[in-house]
């Protein structure tokens, strides 16, 4: 959630640099635009490093589920297991 915000004020204060910047430029038009694709094209590669940065943490959470599953499913057989034993043994004893 803080990420998500985070990302959403980045982009306001883009956004609002660029009309700030637009309405102010002491450049000419070719070097405003020039000027703005940079910071656009520096603005997109912000965003494909920080969506790989928060896929590969997705993708980790994901993996440490899965291993916490497969222990609790492992737990879970040798507690039926023992379960089992232990009635074979209490009806054995009955006989």
């Amino acid at each position: 959630m803080e990420d998500d915000n985070k990302l959403s004020y980045f982009f306001l204060g883009l956004g609002v640099g660029v009309a700030v910047g637009v309405l102010f430029a002491p450049k000419s038009g070719e070097e405003t635009r020039s000027l703005l694709r940079d910071k656009a094209g520096e603005g997109a590669e912000y965003v494909k490093r920080r969506s790989t940065d928060l896929r590969d943490q997705a993708a980790d959470v994901i993996d440490r589920g899965k291993q916490t599953i497969l222990k609790q499913k492992d737990n879970l057989s040798a507690a039926v297991e023992a379960g089992k034993q232990a009635y074979r043994e209490a009806t054995s004893q009955g006989e």
